[in-house]
């Protein structure tokens, strides 16, 4: 039998590391197997999915037997329960292959030794302080809801320096945040969740004294209605992003909508970020007409991703246009394109206009949001689209319709057309379509459009339409889906919850 290389074996497992359930299966086949894979599920163990932490106490077991003897001394007088297994030394130096720390996790996994606030926090700082002495360079630090600062441990210098990944909110101290200043300096990717109205400026100098950022995203999370003006959390974190213009190629930022703010600091310095490959923005763009002409001109020649929500369907078009050609995703929810709210006779121009855009300047786009109007130029012109964008797996499409006129036998004359323009155009590549209520199939103009998908690459169809749950029409998807031609059905109440992730 062909045996593979220990070399062979830890490149396989690498790609297997998002798989905890193969990673976990493979420690059973042999020692050399286990010898292998064991550094790589540990290289950032508090992230695999499906696992409740807080129940594993053989995780907590292992945490604990590195700890000195007065430690253990102390917990096995606090918690009886496991005095007798936490004299036990490990097969692994578990901590020397971890890259990662997850402060929640960690948090979950010590509490199953105690409930008790004080002995959590004794056991917490005991396992920070071998961490950071076992631990040879730190990759990825969650620090939402820390406790110790970490900084102040003797080997903190050295592990800290190589600090990649850094996930943080504003609830922390600015002081916290000054401490990381001084060894976090090569931060690539930095995600901020904003806690509240009040600017934290020990963020604004973690942000200052990066050297190589590239990757940046902000969230707002909290219920203020309302900023004054000395409390604009936004303005100094802006200031210093945009000083990072030059590294910068991924920025994702999600504002709360907030009363007597305009967030005009961040049209004006967007144009600067012209390197960048994905662009993310949930937030009215539409406030300050003279800054979005200048974002309409902006050219982003390296764009790959771009998703803004809530704003007009021409501006999304203008940065398509000035794009320079490598865009994949284009996501939006259609829902939220400012067109639904100011619905008049400009829209049907403005969608043709957008799907042109499309066609002319994306080559290479993969998925696809599409706001459209009903009109039969509309079909004309997304079947060109289809037949020009042959790298297309996914398109989101909604109709913007006037919602008095329509009857549901329009609903069904759009639904047929759209199946139509598939069968005959849709990419070979093509696998996903999310479309609205707005598209009625009956019974057997669907059947009739899965037979005739028969034989190319198996379809998932995602709808916010309650009739495709009904007996009839889950029957015929599920004939479908046993014979290949349907992969996944999903009904969702409002389409845009089951939009594109990034």
């Amino acid at each position: 039998m062909f045996k593979l290389s220990k070399d062979i074996l830890f490149l396989i497992f690498k790609e297997l590391q998002d798989d905890s359930k193969s990673l976990f299966s493979s420690l059973m086949v042999n020692r050399l197997w286990c010898e292998t894979a064991v550094p790589v599920l540990w290289r950032d163990p508090w992230s695999y999915s499906g696992i409740n932490y807080r129940n594993k106490s053989y995780l907590f077991i292992i945490i604990t037997s590195y700890f000195s003897d007065h430690i253990k001394k102390f917990i096995t007088e606090e918690i009886i329960q496991l005095s007798s297994i936490l004299v036990k030394s490990t097969l692994f130096d578990y901590l020397s292959f971890c890259r990662s720390i997850s402060v929640n996790i960690i948090n979950s996994i010590i509490s199953v030794g105690s409930t008790l606030a004080y002995n959590q926090f004794i056991i917490q700082q005991e396992f920070y302080y071998f961490f950071m002495k076992k631990c040879p360079e730190l990759k990825h630090l969650d620090i939402k809801s820390i406790k110790h600062q970490i900084f102040y441990f003797p080997e903190a210098k050295t592990c800290l320096e190589s600090l990649c990944e850094l996930e943080c909110d504003t609830s922390i101290d600015s002081t916290y945040f000054y401490g990381l200043s001084h060894f976090c300096q090569r931060i690539q990717k930095l995600v901020i969740i904003n806690m509240d109205t009040k600017l934290n400026n020990g963020i604004v100098k973690l942000i200052e004294v990066q050297k190589s950022l590239k990757h940046f995203e902000w969230k707002d999370d909290f219920y203020g209605e309302f900023f004054t003006n000395d409390d604009d959390p936004y303005e100094q974190i802006l200031l210093a992003l945009e000083k990072k213009a030059e590294s910068l190629n991924y920025l994702k930022i999600f504002y709360q909508y907030v009363e007597n703010h305009d967030h005009t600091l961040l049209l004006e310095i967007l144009p600067k970020f012209y390197k960048l490959k994905i662009l993310i923005i949930e937030d009215y763009l539409i406030h300050n007409k003279e800054q979005l002409e200048k974002l309409k001109k902006q050219p982003y020649p390296e764009l790959e991703i771009l998703n803004i929500e809530y704003n007009e369907l021409n501006i999304v078009s203008n940065i398509i246009e000035n794009s320079g050609g490598r865009l994949k995703k284009i996501l939006f929810n259609p829902y939220d394109i400012i067109d639904f709210e100011l619905y008049d006779d400009n829209f049907n121009e403005n969608s043709l206009n957008f799907i042109r855009k499309v066609y002319e300047n994306c080559p290479s786009i993969e998925y696809l949001s599409i706001l459209i109007s009903p009109e039969n130029e509309n079909f004309t012109e997304l079947e060109k689209l289809l037949k020009r964008c042959q790298n297309l797996k996914s398109l989101f499409i909604v109709i913007l319709n006037n919602y008095f006129d329509d009857t549901y036998e329009d609903y069904l004359k759009y639904g047929k057309e759209l199946l139509k323009i598939l069968i005959r155009s849709a990419p070979t590549n093509f696998k996903e379509i999310r479309f609205d209520s707005d598209f009625k199939f009956s019974l057997e103009m669907l059947e009739e459009f899965l037979e005739n998908w028969r034989g190319r690459r198996a379809l998932s169809l995602f709808t916010n339409d309650p009739i495709y749950i009904g007996e009839d029409y889950t029957e015929l998807i599920n004939k479908y889906k046993s014979n290949g031609v349907v992969k996944d059905f999903e009904y969702s109440r409002y389409v845009g919850s089951i939009i594109y992730r990034i």
